[in-house]
């Protein structure tokens, strides 16, 4: 089954950002980091799955690979609008995972002007109703 044929825009998006490297790729270009060799000491992740995790990002548009570097020839992948407006996203997956897998030491995310730490609430813009407070009906398209 291909994912981003589907209807469903969650489908489409796991298609996408589906696994936990892409997820931690756009984690880690959100602290900052921008550089192949940034990103492989962060994730400890293999090369090769890197260069097709971050060719995968770049060709999806959530990332934009410039060159920093003419010799040798270097590159630096920075978020694009389509990457910063993740980040709300990963907030929601990090506040399920405080909830519900958050024992011990966690890495704690703040708010570097307020200096307080962040705890993301989804609201629906419409209702004003904190997501998940409410009844859902789904509908597919016909």
């Amino acid at each position: 089954m291909n994912l981003s044929d589907q209807p469903c825009v969650i489908a489409r998006c796991l298609a996408l950002v589906g696994d936990a490297w892409s997820i931690l790729i756009l984690r880690d270009a959100h602290a900052g980091l921008t550089r192949f060799d940034e990103f492989r000491k962060s994730l400890g992740i293999a090369p090769t799955i890197l260069t097709r995790r971050l060719a995968t990002l770049t060709d999806e548009r959530l990332l934009e690979k410039r060159r920093y570097s003419e010799r040798p020839p270097r590159d630096e992948y920075v978020l694009t609008a389509a990457g910063e407006d993740f980040l709300p996203v990963l907030f929601a997956f990090g506040a399920w995972g405080r909830k519900y897998r958050g024992g011990g030491d966690v890495t704690r995310f703040f708010d570097a002007e307020a200096g307080t730490e962040i705890d993301p609430v989804t609201i629906d813009r419409a209702t004003g109703a904190t997501i998940g407070t409410r009844p859902i009906r789904i509908v597919a398209p016909e």
